[in-house]
């Protein structure tokens, strides 16, 4: 969920592909009243690498925020591949930037399982995962919502809800996402305002500017607009967004009900949880970055148990690979090699 998209020069390679055009998944779903079987389209995805003439030996995933989309992320990814490559050249990681259900250029992918939660929006990857007869990601990394969403494809992957060929990841970046319930007055105000603004607009608008400069005429701060406008695309003579509003406001409803605390409190033994809070963000509430530092200090921990970490990043605000991506690379490139 950010507004830039810096297209520096680079010799790295990005290649789109979009599988949700060419593969269907079919998958049998069991009820307690009927079987039957659906058809699922597999979700957009771009894969990034420092070499992409090498063959790759290490895979993360990333998911972005509400209302953002993979290629959000696509600068900052870059940078964590060649970080990669200079300090662990026998290591070649791939980088899978992935459009979320009902995001990007997986908004309007048809079949996807209902509701629009959460839960089954970790199941569309694990269901491209197994289409593309993938191995199971080594690292997950997700930011906000996208979060969320990494904490649930963990906590099915070692529950088995993906079968048994399904691997939980080594490690779990979880970007300046609150991990329990979001209470609504404290961290949802802003978000909620947003939603319900662009609820109010035409599905057809006349121009990004227009929408722009209406953001900032309701108040909105200059980077907010801008990075709404930034999920614009074009429409004929007018634009639309380029995600589906409706699904979304299910997703950031289940967003804020779920809680993977049990998943922090007992990870399970080989799984490290990276938490990090950015600094200047206004998410936190005291008492959840206590439990989060009390977690990751935790004595005695079990050898059947995994571990938690906990980071701050200093100088950003939510947007924390737009705020301080040299900060949040020196974070997580150490952590990603050990």
């Amino acid at each position: 969920m950010a507004r830039r998209a810096l297209e520096a020069s680079s010799s790295l390679s990005s290649r789109l592909l979009f599988s949700s055009t060419i593969a269907l998944l079919t998958k049998p779903i069991s009820s307690p009243l009927h079987d039957s079987i659906r058809h699922v389209q597999t979700l957009a995805y771009e894969e990034i690498q420092a070499s992409p003439s090498k063959p790759f030996n290490r895979t993360a995933f990333v998911f972005h925020g509400l209302l953002g989309s993979g290629r959000n992320w696509r600068t900052f990814s870059r940078s964590l591949a060649t970080e990669l490559d200079k300090r662990s050249p026998e290591n070649e990681w791939r980088l899978v930037l992935v459009d979320l259900r009902n995001h990007g250029r997986s908004a309007h992918i048809e079949g996807l399982k209902q509701p629009h939660n959460i839960s089954n929006a970790a199941e569309d990857v694990a269901n491209l995962v197994k289409l593309q007869n993938w191995a199971w990601p080594d690292v997950v990394i997700g930011h906000s919502m996208g979060g969320k969403v990494a904490l649930d494809f963990a906590t099915s992957c070692a529950r088995g809800d993906y079968g048994q060929s399904a691997i939980f990841p080594k490690q779990l970046w979880v970007l300046d996402s609150v991990p329990g319930e979001v209470i609504t007055e404290n961290n949802g105000d802003e978000i909620e305002k947003v939603l319900l603004t662009l609820k109010s607009l035409p599905s057809h608008l006349p121009s990004r500017k227009w929408v722009v400069d209406h953001m900032l005429s309701l108040g909105f701060s200059k980077t907010l607009s801008e990075w709404i406008g930034s999920n614009l695309k074009k429409s004929g003579e007018s634009v639309v967004w380029s995600f589906d509003l409706d699904a979304a406001i299910d997703m950031f409803n289940s967003y804020r009900e779920t809680s993977y605390w049990p998943l922090l409190e007992h990870p399970p033994k080989g799984l490290e949880i990276a938490m990090v809070q950015a600094e200047k963000s206004d998410r936190w509430q005291p008492h959840i970055l206590q439990k989060l530092e009390a977690l990751s200090k935790k004595e005695h921990v079990s050898p059947e148990e995994g571990k938690v970490s906990f980071h701050v990043l200093p100088n950003a605000g939510h947007w924390v690979q737009v705020d301080n991506p040299k900060g949040l690379l020196e974070i997580m490139t150490p952590n990603f090699l050990s």
